[in-house]
């Protein structure tokens, strides 16, 4: 508990699919907000060996101010960044999306046997809000320097305006 307090509560939580953005548009998103003095959370970058993995999930999800969801084609696959997703949603942050090489309209849960009725209704709802928030779209054949000059900015200003209020 003591080592928790000594940790700066994270500003931005950044959720997505490791396998698809992590070493790409998460990344550059994580260092860009990280040099402007924001302290972002990404699970690769905030998690150490030992910790409990919902525990700092979860506490960086409720720190956070705001969180921006980086959709991709795979991203409903994984049961943790729905379950990120649905926490912010249930907490009210303002999620900005970011589809990368995927339309809002191609985002599905589908039913899987190891998740409860329960999360999949969750699940939906909270996929349901995030494509029904205008957000950034990001093609992935335009380069990833792209990221820096079309929407840094953009989320710069968000999120300082996201944590004023």
């Amino acid at each position: 508990m003591m080592a928790r307090r000594l940790m700066e509560p994270c500003d931005v939580f950044l959720n997505h699919r490791s396998p698809d953005t992590k070493r790409t548009v998460a990344t550059l998103l994580y260092d860009n907000l990280k040099r402007h003095g924001f302290n972002p959370f990404l699970d690769e970058k905030n998690m150490k060996p030992g910790d409990k993995l919902f525990e700092k999930i979860n506490g960086g999800v409720m720190e956070s101010k705001i969180g921006v969801a980086v959709f991709s084609p795979r991203y409903c696959e994984s049961y943790f960044c729905l379950h990120e997703l649905a926490l912010l949603t249930a907490l009210k942050k303002k999620v900005i999306p970011i589809f990368c090489d995927v339309k809002p309209s191609q985002l599905r849960v589908v039913k899987n046997a190891k998740w409860s009725e329960e999360e999949l209704r969750r699940f939906r709802w909270a996929l349901d809000e995030a494509k029904n928030t205008v957000g950034l779209t990001f093609n992935s054949s335009k380069g990833y320097e792209y990221i820096i000059k079309y929407w840094y900015i953009y989320i710069y200003y968000i999120v300082m305006l996201s944590l004023k209020s």
